[in-house]
C-alpha cells in the first residue's frame, strides 16, 4: 500500500527525536554502559521507594526499590518493551492479523502504547477533515448505504494526488457509543471490501471489544486485514482502571510509526509508573488469568444491562423504543413524541432528578435535534436504574401527554 497519501504534510515533516532515541538506546544498553548523555534525573532524589498494591483476588503487586526507580523514570515513547511484548502476543491470540509476519515496509502489524485509546485516536484525526455521516441501524453501519456514498467517486480516483474520496473509516464496532450497536461478521466483510476497492483506511476503535456479552466474540477488522490498512484502537479502560489511561493502537509500521514520532513531541510517553503495574498485573495473571477477570467484567455488565431492559419493559413500553445491546454498558432510546429531547434532558430531567444524555450531544453537528437519549447501566444499582426509568416515564408524559404506555393485560 502507499501510506504516504494517508500522512498529512505537517506528519510528513516530523523527524525522530535525537534524544528520545538516545533515552530508548540506553534502555536496551548493558549495564556496564557509561552515559554521560541523558537528561534525566537522578531516581535516587526521588521520594516513593516502593508500592504494594493490593488486587481483588487477595495477591499483590509488588514494585521493588529498583522497579520503583524506572518506574519513576522517562521511558520510550512506543511503550515500555516488556509490555508491547505481551499485547502483540495477546493480540496475535485474539486476532490472529495476517499482517504480523509481513515485512514492515509491507504493512507489518506494529503496536505502541497511548494514554488511553482516546490519545491514540487525537494523533489519527486530521485537523479540519471533512467528515461525513454514515447511517446505520441496530447493526450498526449499513453496507449498502455506505457503498451509495463512496458511488460519488471513482475508485481510480484514488491515484489522483489531490483526490476528495475519502481517506479512512471510523468506527466503533462493539457496543458502540452511544447507540449499542455491533457490527456482525458479515457486514464486516462487505465494509472491508469496500475499503479495499476504494482504498481507505479503516479505523477500528474498540474500547468495549472486552465487553461483548456473548461468545464467540465477533471476528475484528483487524483478522481480516490482508493489506495493511486497518489501524486499530484498544483500551483497559473498561476492564482494569479508566483511570490509569493505558490504550494501544495496533496497525501498520508505516502508519503507528507516525504516531510514536507525535507522542515524541507532544506527550513524551504514557506514564512509565502506569505501564509497569498493569505489565506486573498481567504478567502475574498471565492470559489465562487476564480472560478470567474478563470473564467476571463481563458478567457484571451483563446483568447491569438485564436489570436496565426489564426496568425499560416495566415504565417505557408505549413511550420509547429501543434494541438490547450485544455489548458496551448504553442503552439508547428513542422517546416517541419528542423531536428533539435537549429540552427534556438538561432542563426538565433535572427538576425529576434523573440525568441522561441527549442524543444531539452525538451528533457530527451537535446543533441538529434528536429525539435520542442515551442511558448507562454502569454505575446505578438495580433500585437506581428502575427508580430512574419511573421518573423518565413520568417526564416524557408530562412532555408528550398523547403518549401512552402500554399496559400488561390481566
Amino acid at each position: 500500500m502507499n501510506y504516504a497519501r494517508y500522512i498529512t504534510a505537517v506528519s510528513a515533516a516530523r523527524k525522530a527525536s535525537p534524544i528520545r532515541l538516545l533515552t530508548e538506546l540506553m534502555q536496551r544498553s548493558p549495564p556496564s554502559l557509561i552515559s554521560l548523555a541523558g537528561g534525566a534525573p537522578n531516581p535516587n532524589t526521588f521520594p516513593f521507594k516502593t508500592a504494594s498494591i493490593s488486587i481483588g483476588d487477595g495477591t499483590t503487586v509488588e514494585i521493588g526499590e529498583d522497579l520503583m526507580k524506572r518506574a519513576l523514570q522517562y521511558s520510550g515513547s512506543a511503550g515500555i518493551p516488556e509490555l508491547l511484548s505481551w499485547l502483540k502476543d495477546l493480540q496475535k491470540r485474539l486476532h490472529n492479523p495476517p499482517t504480523a509476519d509481513y515485512k514492515p515496509e509491507e504493512g507489518q502489524m506494529e503496536i505502541c502504547v497511548t494514554t488511553g485509546s482516546q490519545q491514540g485516536l487525537c494523533k489519527l484525526r486530521p485537523l479540519g477533515c471533512n467528515i461525513i455521516s454514515v447511517p446505520s441501524d441496530r447493526h450498526g453501519i449499513i453496507p449498502k448505504d455506505l457503498k451509495e456514498i463512496l458511488s460519488r467517486w471513482s475508485p481510480e480516483g484514488t491515484r489522483k494526488p489531490n483526490s476528495s474520496l475519502p481517506k479512512f473509516l471510523y468506527t466503533v464496532p462493539n457496543g458502540s457509543n452511544p447507540t449499542g450497536t455491533s457490527l456482525p461478521e458479515d457486514r464486516k466483510k462487505e465494509i472491508y471490501q469496500l475499503a479495499r476497492q476504494y482504498d481507505f483506511l479503516i479505523i477500528e476503535d474498540d474500547p468495549y471489544y472486552f465487553l461483548q456479552f456473548s461468545k464467540p466474540w465477533a471476528p475484528t477488522f483487524l483478522s481480516m486485514d490482508v493489506d495493511g490498512r486497518v489501524v486499530r484502537a484498544d483500551s483497559f479502560s473498561k476492564v482494569l482502571s479508566s483511570g490509569l489511561r493505558i490504550g494501544f493502537l495496533s496497525g501498520p509500521k508505516p502508519l503507528i510509526d507516525r504516531v510514536i514520532l507525535h507522542i515524541q513531541v507532544s506527550t513524551l510517553h504514557t506514564s512509565t509508573f502506569t505501564q509497569l503495574m498493569i505489565f506486573q498485573l498481567l504478567q502475574q495473571w498471565g492470559q489465562k488469568g487476564f480472560f478470567d477477570h474478563v470473564d467476571r467484567v463481563i458478567e457484571f455488565y451483563k446483568t447491569q444491562r438485564d436489570v436496565m431492559l426489564t426496568s425499560a419493559d416495566k415504565w417505557l413500553k408505549g413511550l420509547a423504543d429501543w434494541h438490547a445491546p450485544a455489548a458496551g454498558m448504553f442503552l439508547w432510546i428513542k422517546i416517541k413524541g419528542i423531536s428533539d429531547t435537549q429540552h427534556l434532558i438538561m432542563e426538565k430531567a433535572l427538576e425529576k432528578q434523573v440525568l441522561l444524555v441527549p442524543g444531539r450531544a452525538f451528533n457530527i453537528d451537535n446543533s441538529q435535534p434528536s429525539s435520542y437519549v442515551r442511558a448507562s447501566f454502569s454505575l446505578s444499582s438495580p433500585s437506581q436504574i428502575d427508580q430512574g426509568f419511573q421518573r423518565l416515564a413520568e417526564l416524557i408524559k408530562e412532555a408528550a401527554p398523547n403518549t401512552e404506555p402500554l399496559r400488561n393485560q390481566e
